[in-house]
């Protein structure tokens, strides 16, 4: 072992010192504590392959980068992952790629029509919006959250070119129904899958049934690099427009800190630029820069190998609201995972129902002052937020019934891998207080 190698090894054993020092805590208090609905997950070896890769100072993505695709591209089972900056950037990535050139009378253009819903998170509506298209939403099941099967073929008009949907708080759609009607219309299907990492239909993991999927590695997901995501494939020509779009809408391919792989950065035709242009600043997309640094992979790479466990905690806290929540079902709708799914769930979603003798508002106040923390079904119906009033869009013909019931009634609290026994025996214990105190005024 040379110096600089005993060097690294001494700061691993220091970071793993201090971790022990500054990140583990007391026992949970529910006097003092809150209860959250999510939060990262983690050892000390996030922190001393954070700290490793700090110490090569190579600033954008490199060798830990490379090796968290591996590993991606292992545990999901497709061919092209592409680490982005965020969840948000894979889907703006990931819709940008299905305008591409490369993909001829089938690209989709200005004025196509994308099916989706209003009830989910805005980052999964805006590339639709940002690209001149025109979202048509259709209306959710209550219990399952996602679309209404039996209501989307309706939805579909001879402008329609592609679906774009999450996996709702991690349980799978529908997936055999969408894929019947993507083969019959000769639709694009983007699977956006970053709540539900894990998850699967029919024994198959989401993201791998459509043309391209998305991923996020916020702190909130099921597994984190602080911020990060990444888009994945299996189709060779979406890959190549994918990476084109992620890395400034470059011709090249060469890796960072590369040149010439292809053997012909000097000799090329390119537009009607001058031949032999540098095919390095060559752009045959109009793209951004999304890639992520090399020190958030190395996080990803040490919560990738959690990743199992994490899924498994997930279901065993799915499994303990809902064992509680049993005694309540003449007040709240309780959550349902879409036949043949095994979803591996971002949070336990409940709703209200009509004629209970409290409101959403009432109850998630309450959770509030005890310093527990619940969240809406994100944006509620979207398009009743401010940011798309002017927006042009299509309502499919069923209408938006169901969510705006979503909207007003509807709300989740967590199951990440942090929350224990404790922590949802207390909840439970405070919603039953807050029901025998609304059940003794009435």
């Amino acid at each position: 072992m040379n110096q600089e190698q005993e060097l690294r090894s001494k700061i691993s054993e220091l970071v793993a010192e201090y971790y022990n020092l500054h990140f583990v805590k007391n026992p949970w208090d529910q006097q003092k504590d809150p209860v959250r609905y999510a939060g990262r997950v983690f050892d000390e070896k996030e922190l001393q392959s954070l700290v490793d890769s700090s110490l090569d100072f190579w600033l954008t993505s490199g060798r830990y980068s490379q090796e968290f695709e591996m590993l991606f591209s292992e545990f999901l089972g497709v061919e092209y992952v592409y680490p982005v900056n965020s969840g948000s950037s894979a889907n703006l990535v990931a819709f940008s790629t299905l305008t591409s050139h490369l993909l001829g009378k089938r690209r989709l253009k200005p004025g196509d029509e994308v099916i989706s819903v209003a009830a989910g998170f805005p980052t999964t509506l805006n590339p639709i919006i940002q690209h001149g298209m025109v979202p048509v939403f259709v209306d959710i099941e209550i219990g399952t959250y996602n679309i209404d099967i039996s209501k989307l073929e309706s939805a579909i008009s001879p402008k329609t070119k592609a679906i774009f949907l999450a996996h709702t708080l991690g349980n799978p759609y529908n997936l055999d129904a969408i894929m019947k009607l993507v083969d019959k219309y000769h639709l694009w299907l983007i699977e956006d899958c970053c709540d539900a990492l894990g998850s699967t239909y029919q024994g198959k993991l989401v993201g791998t049934f459509g043309h391209i999927g998305t991923c996020s590695f916020y702190p909130a997901h099921h597994i984190t690099m602080g911020e990060g995501g990444c888009v994945f494939t299996n189709d060779e020509l979406l890959a190549k427009a994918a990476l084109s779009i992620r890395d400034w809408g470059r011709d090249c391919y060469c890796a960072g800190g590369e040149s010439n792989t292809c053997g012909k950065r000097f000799t090329g035709t390119y537009g009607t630029l001058p031949q032999g242009y540098d095919h390095k600043y060559v752009y045959s997309h109009i793209g951004y820069n999304l890639k992520i640094t090399d020190m958030q992979a190395a996080i990803g790479v040490e919560q990738i190998k959690k990743l199992p466990h994490f899924i498994e905690r997930r279901k065993q806290n799915f499994k303990a609201w809902e064992s509680g929540f049993k005694q309540w079902e003449n007040y709240f709708i309780l959550p349902k995972a879409t036949a043949g799914s095994d979803p591996s769930w971002f949070a336990y979603p409940v709703s209200v129902r009509a004629n209970a003798i409290f409101t959403r508002t009432e109850l998630v106040s309450y959770l509030n002052q005890h310093k527990v923390e619940t969240r809406n079904l994100f944006g509620g119906n979207l398009i009743r937020q401010p940011a798309y009033q002017d927006v042009t869009y299509r309502i499919s013909e069923s209408g938006l019934t169901n969510t705006d019931f979503a909207m007003n009634n509807t709300f989740f609290l967590g199951v990440y891998p942090g929350l224990t026994q404790e922590m949802i025996n207390y909840v439970i214990g405070l919603i039953t207080e807050f029901i025998e105190t609304k059940e003794s005024e009435t």
